[in-house]
């Protein structure tokens, strides 16, 4: 045993520890380190540990025409990172490269290096189906197992048998000491990264939280020149950058920080990264100012983040992080503009989601009115011409009344009106309805005082009325009687009743409705579900409708509504 090798076998190694910490800066090297990597990053993590071998060969000690070498390290955490396939070619890279050093124990030295790359990564899996982590103890352990198997196929492979023994006698201790202290010191430093790696996320997590839980609400409307200042605002608020820019694909529609002098809101977009970035859909660094490619000499911006804003697979702008000669962008910066990137483009597509449900009850509603609206014209007609020879003046009342009923019907019935107006649009109905049955249809109100104040969603009574009218009195062969009522219940919540003693159901009113085949009911049918689909995307539980009826004694449908702002950010008056 040559001892005299240790301390130069020492120095080396602690040389190819620097150079590996150099390459744990590298982004595939971190994204293996999580689990996340491709087989591309993977292949950089081959060529990676392949040059540390490879230097682990180089920088080693020429001693009785073989080498003493730290090659092991870079093929053992090579396979203790990465799994077997990743150890194996690493091994087989530093093994042929090796072999072509020539030496007697050129042939052993490759079978040895491409073994321990294998046999790391067999423990790698061993310990990952276990859910087991590689720690300093396991690499010290694999470290000597991998050296001592080394010494085994020199003596198994190379020749003459008396010079490998006398190799193995002299190298054996002073290898297997230094490599795997190597080995257990290097995955210390890799475990350490990861440390860092998780740290960052956690920090990057934690600002991203506290920007979305104050931007979530600015950016329900989408991407305009309001929410994008506030959205800015806080971003820069919340983290350590210069400024802060959101952009749309034509124009600037927020700056704030450095360089808001010449980066004016309203222009169109100057600067050349973002440009490639709207292009190109990736995120983007710029670390000069150049590649930023700003026109203003003056301008003090020299680094930027530049990440695109998502909407339905297309760009609808950019968030861009920037910093001035002060302090560079840091990992946790790149991260942070990752998340908000994301956040932002997640909330763009919910706002255009939002936007299309309103835009489709808008359009049930309209349906709902092309339908119905022909029918009752016609019969309403018919009504008012046979009223015109003997009874001219009501037949002028019902016009009147029917003028109202389209006027009301023709306007934004998706929008808010006192109850006082939805009252006067159901009487309006009525008016013409008791001329056309007469005795049949009878109509009481139960009206608290002060509630016809209170704002309600349009179109939210006059249905059930019809439905009332239509389905529940006038199949009985007497008629019947509605009632209507509103009044204040506790001291927040407005309740509207509509009852008749007509015909009744023994069934689900809502699943009678998607499974009826009648036009006539199919119609009713529509106006019910549109009445709850809309009380529930406005107010949201426990407000809503509910509908008792049993067949024969009729059926009471009842709202319930806040009294006070409405979640669709219309003022609701309070009383």
């Amino acid at each position: 045993m040559n001892m005299s090798l240790m301390i130069p076998l020492a120095e080396r190694t602690a040389v190819l520890i620097v150079a590996a910490l150099l390459f744990t800066r590298v982004r595939a090297f971190r994204s293996i380190l999580n689990q996340q990597a491709t087989w591309r990053e993977k292949a950089v993590m081959v060529l990676i540990f392949s040059a540390i071998s490879i230097l682990g060969t180089y920088n080693g000690i020429w001693y009785q025409d073989a080498i003493a070498n730290s090659r092991v390290i870079g093929t053992v955490v090579a396979g203790l990172l990465a799994g077997p396939w990743v150890g194996l070619m690493t091994g087989l890279v530093a093994g042929i490269h090796r072999y072509s050093l020539g030496g007697f124990t050129d042939l052993a030295c490759t079978i040895s290096t491409i073994s321990e790359g294998v046999m790391a990564g067999l423990i790698y899996q061993f310990r990952r189906n276990r859910n087991q982590e590689i720690g300093w103890t396991t690499a010290l352990v694999v470290g000597f197992l991998a050296e001592w198997m080394q010494m085994g196929i020199i003596l198994l492979v190379a020749r003459p048998y008396e010079d490998a023994l006398a190799l193995v006698q002299s190298i054996s201790i002073p290898m297997s000491v230094v490599n795997s202290l190597g080995i257990a010191i290097l995955i210390i430093i890799i475990d350490l990264v990861k440390k860092e790696e998780d740290r960052i996320g956690a920090l990057q997590a934690q600002r991203t939280m506290q920007v979305a839980d104050k931007t979530l609400s600015y950016l329900r409307e989408g991407l305009t020149y309001e929410s994008a200042k506030k959205v800015a605002e806080e971003i820069l608020r919340t983290t350590r950058v210069a400024a802060v820019a959101i952009t749309d694909t034509r124009c600037v529609l927020a700056h704030v920080g450095a360089g808001s002098s010449h980066h004016v809101v309203g222009e169109g977009i100057s600067t050349k990264a973002t440009k490639e970035v709207l292009e190109s859909k990736k995120l983007m660094i710029a670390r000069t100012k150049e590649e930023i490619g700003c026109m203003e000499t003056s301008c003090s911006l020299r680094y930027a983040i530049i990440v695109p804003l998502m909407r339905r697979r297309e760009v609808a702008g950019v968030l861009k992080l920037y910093q001035d000669r002060s302090r560079m962008l840091s990992a946790v910066d790149l991260e942070l503009v990752r998340g908000l990137g994301n956040l932002i483009s997640t909330q763009l597509e919910l706002a255009e989601l939002e936007k299309q449900s309103r835009l489709l009850a808008d359009a049930e509603i309209k349906a709902l009115h092309a339908q119905i609206n022909p029918h009752f014209l016609f019969n309403a007609l018919n009504t008012i011409v046979s009223f015109i020879r003997f009874r001219p003046e009501q037949a002028r009342e019902l016009l009147i009344h029917l003028g109202e009923y389209f006027r009301r019907n023709l306007h934004d019935s998706s929008g808010y009106v006192s109850l006082a107006g939805e009252l006067e649009h159901i009487e309006a109905y009525l008016a013409i309805e008791r001329a056309r049955f007469g005795e049949k249809l009878h109509v009481e109100y139960d009206i608290e005082a002060g509630v016809e104040r209170y704002t309600v969603p349009g179109l939210i009574l006059q249905p059930l009325v019809e439905n009332a009218v239509k389905h529940g009195l006038l199949p009985k062969r007497e008629g019947g009687t509605v009632k209507i009522r509103a009044r204040r219940v506790q001291h927040d919540t407005l309740e509207l009743t509509v009852a008749d003693d007509g015909v009744g159901m023994d069934t689900d009113p809502f699943l009678l409705a998607q499974t009826q085949k009648s036009d006539r009911r199919r119609l009713s049918g529509i106006g019910l579900s549109n009445v709850k689909n809309r009380l529930a995307s406005i107010y949201g539980e426990p407000y809503g409708i509910v509908i008792e009826s049993s067949a024969g004694k009729g059926t009471t449908c009842t709202i319930q509504l806040p009294i006070g702002v409405s979640s669709s950010a219309k003022s609701v008056h309070r009383g």
